[in-house]
């Protein structure tokens, strides 16, 4: 049976599992179609080596209702690539050489020589040995299953899948540095990394930028999954890009539960110290250990205080009598080397790092937002500490003050850390390196975002400059070439020209990405002043407490301004008593009749039909439109061509973005109202943004902690606290360092 490529496995998963596809986590897909499309799986008798590799996968992940129908399922896939091979006349390359004459009728036509010796007898003891290795073998088959099972149910739930690498545990120690050689990833059929090799090294933080849709998220996932050859299996890996699933567990439990080994540990102490008789373990003064039987320190010296801490015991001195204060004194031992009385602080202070208060830790994760329960899986990877942490647009849902909290955290990163993120000033201040992501090849650049630009710019630049020399000096022997060929008199100057053109070879010319566009509409009709303002305006929301009181502002076509302020403070609020979404409790806001207000919010772009396309989804919104009209309105924001017809579920986040944008403005608005909008962005989007909205005629308001955002868009600042809108003087810069941490 041959190979089939991976968009023919995907396609026949699909096909055999039928609705139920749509329902099981892409994750787990990915790892049945990266088993499948092995070049020496082979599928086996009706399917049963397909069963045997994914069957319990397909059950345990709801694909299939039962065993029975997962070996339906498998003889299917079996049937269908056999008759794939067929048709496609393709051949498996097989993992082992294979006698022609096997299987084979014994005559005399067929049979082949017979051996001139016996074989070897294997002893009892060897056999002995193959079968306990044959078992070993079997366990860690079963190990690396459930391992993928984990990490495919945990990226389903956004928890993390490995525990706190306290050093000591695991199988042998993590190689420093990662080398990743020669790796390609497809997805959808679509090739978007060929070929790359990359070494990580030890220690170093890399910042993974390119356009949005080249594979930078997919990059992460297969990473995160070890489908990467080159990635030790014991390599501790996270990916954080979904939240915590909210339930009774409270957020500082929720960040302590991932050390697994100090849960286990702490659970089975509590159990052997209810256990314990109290008469085989005592101390000469009847001192006790944490309310438990008394210690007796087996060089005799006094005894312990009452309120003494099995930290601050030496258990190795104590006197064991019995079964049970052993492996007690081996659990304290352990929970001393892995520090594991500090974990509780440890963790809380990252929470507190992240914005949450004390009370907010004792909370229920079920009782927040998804934007903070985002943050509760950040915390808890920064406490799981993996060798290879990928953080996947870490700073979008925290406020400036937790962004420059986890600047500085991550400067201390002791590990190997890899960051997608469209904040420039947050990659210029965390990466040691940038992995440029483009046209397939991933290549590796030192120094920060800033210095990777500019050590591309000129990179490309003596690239053209090669290019276009090539080419003078190729066109100049070409024509020497074509004027002399079938003169007899120069033919050896002609061979030896076209031997020298074969030297020279060809300078690739440089391929530039198209390039962004955000282009606004400009406003045909301007309604005169007042545009909008506020007089006493108060606001709460019922039973809770007034968040604004008194505000008292003005907006007109010409404000350029960006609020900002710690998350939950209100800022989003405010748009919304801006654009009429809300109403104040008391005072007044007046706003004319004549204005046209445009809101973008991650509402928006959740809210997009993803089954539809750019073009068709604009066509439901706007009844009886032009499809060219809408087709250019599309492409002012770079959604243009093939990409117009896709459908929206397999565009990036990014496209989506442009998608909502190209939706909110397509009646003229007067007024911009924007709620974090370069998240999701890559930052050549964000830079086309900037250049939109300096080009755009109207007002802008905005709420964003992205600096380079903020510098290039608008010229005054808004701090909204205790209740208030009050305007900043001074630069974003100044107003960083009202907050910087220290």
């Amino acid at each position: 049976m041959s190979a089939v490529a991976d968009g023919g496995v995907g396609a026949g998963v699909h096909e055999v599992l039928g609705e139920r596809a749509k329902d099981v986590d892409d994750t787990i897909l990915d790892y049945i179609v990266n088993v499948l499309k092995d070049e020496t799986f082979e599928f086996g008798w009706k399917g049963e080596g397909a069963f045997e590799a994914v069957g319990a996968l397909l059950v345990d992940s709801g694909c299939v209702e039962d065993e029975a129908e997962a070996r339906t399922v498998c003889g299917k896939l079996a049937e269908k690539f056999a008759r794939d091979v067929k048709t496609q006349g393709g051949y498996r390359k097989l993992a082992t050489s294979v006698r022609m004459s096997d299987g084979m009728p014994e005559t005399e036509e067929y049979r082949t020589q017979e051996p001139t010796q016996a074989p070897p007898q294997i002893s009892e003891r060897d056999q002995a040995k193959m079968e306990r290795r044959r078992r070993k073998e079997e366990r860690q088959r079963l190990a690396d299953y459930e391992a993928h099972l984990a990490a495919a149910e945990a990226s389903t739930a956004g928890m993390p899948a490995v525990m706190v690498n306290h050093g000591g545990v695991g199988e042998g120690s993590v190689p420093k540095d990662i080398r990743l050689e020669n790796f390609s990833i497809s997805l959808g059929g679509k090739e978007l990394i060929n070929s790359a090799t990359v070494t990580l090294a030890y220690g170093r933080r890399y910042g993974l930028v390119g356009r949005n849709g080249t594979g930078k998220t997919t990059l992460l996932k297969h990473m995160a999954m070890h489908a990467i050859d080159g990635i030790p299996k014991n390599c501790q890996i996270l990916h954080v890009e979904q939240e915590v699933v909210g339930d009774d567990t409270t957020v500082l439990q929720c960040v302590l539960s991932s050390d697994i080994e100090r849960s286990a540990l702490m659970e089975e102490e509590a159990q052997l110290a209810q256990q314990r008789d109290p008469t085989t373990i005592n101390t000469t003064a009847g001192a006790k250990v944490n309310g438990s039987a008394p210690l007796i320190m087996k060089d005799g010296t006094d005894a312990v205080e009452q309120d003494t801490k099995p930290q601050d015991i030496d258990m190795s001195k104590a006197e064991s009598k019995d079964p049970v204060s052993e492996r007690l004194a081996q659990i304290y031992k352990r929970l001393e080397q892995i520090d594991a009385y500090s974990a509780e602080a440890r963790a809380a202070s990252i929470l507190a790092g992240l914005s949450f208060t004390s009370e907010m830790q004792q909370r229920k994760t079920k009782t927040f937002s998804g934007g903070w329960r985002m943050r509760v899986a950040l915390a808890r990877a920064l406490f799981v500490e993996p060798d290879l942490l990928l953080l996947d647009e870490p700073t979008n849902h925290l406020d400036l003050h937790a962004v420059l909290w986890l600047e500085n955290y991550l400067l201390k990163w002791p590990k190997t850390l890899i960051v997608v993120s469209h904040a420039r000033e947050f990659l210029n201040t965390v990466v040691t390196d940038v992995l440029h992501l483009h046209n397939q090849i991933i290549t590796v650049y030192k120094g920060d975002y800033d210095t990777f630009e500019r050590t591309r710019d000129e990179r490309l630049r003596n690239q053209q400059k090669a290019h276009e020399a090539n080419e003078r000096t190729r066109s100049h022997i070409q024509a020497f070439v074509d004027k002399f060929r079938y003169n007899a008199k120069r033919a050896s100057l002609v061979q030896s020209r076209i031997k020298a053109l074969e030297r020279i070879g060809h300078v690739d010319a440089v391929i530039n990405d198209p390039d962004y566009k955000f282009e606004f509409p400009t406003p045909e009709d301007k309604p005169s002043a007042p545009i909008i303002s506020f007089s006493d305006a108060t606001f709460g929301y019922p039973g809770g407490p007034l968040l604004f009181k008194n505000l008292n502002f003005g907006i007109d076509l010409d404000s350029r301004l960006a609020m900002v302020g710690p998350n939950g403070i209100g800022k989003s609020t405010l748009l919304k008593l801006i654009s009429g979404e809300l109403e104040p409790i008391s005072g007044s806001i007046f706003r004319s009749a004549k204005v046209r207000m445009a809101v973008f919010s991650q509402h928006h772009v959740d809210g997009l039909d993803l089954s539809s396309t750019p073009l068709l989804y604009m066509a439901k919104c706007f009844p009886g439109v032009m499809e060219q009209r809408l087709r250019s309105h599309l492409g002012s924001f770079g959604i243009s061509g093939n990409l117009a017809l896709q459908a929206m579920y397999t565009l990036s986040g990014g496209q989506k973005s442009r998608v909502a944008f190209a939706k909110i403005t397509f009646n003229r608005p007067h007024i911009l109202l924007l709620d974090e909008p370069s998240n999701h962005l890559d930052l050549d989007a964000v830079e086309a943004l900037i250049g939109g909205l300096a080009m755009f005629q109207g007002g802008v308001l905005m709420v964003s902690h992205d600096e380079h955002l903020i510098s290039g868009s608008v010229d005054e600042l808004w701090v909204v606290s205790d209740g208030k809108a009050t305007p900043f003087h001074g630069t974003f810069k100044e107003y960083k360092k009202t907050l910087r941490v220290t």
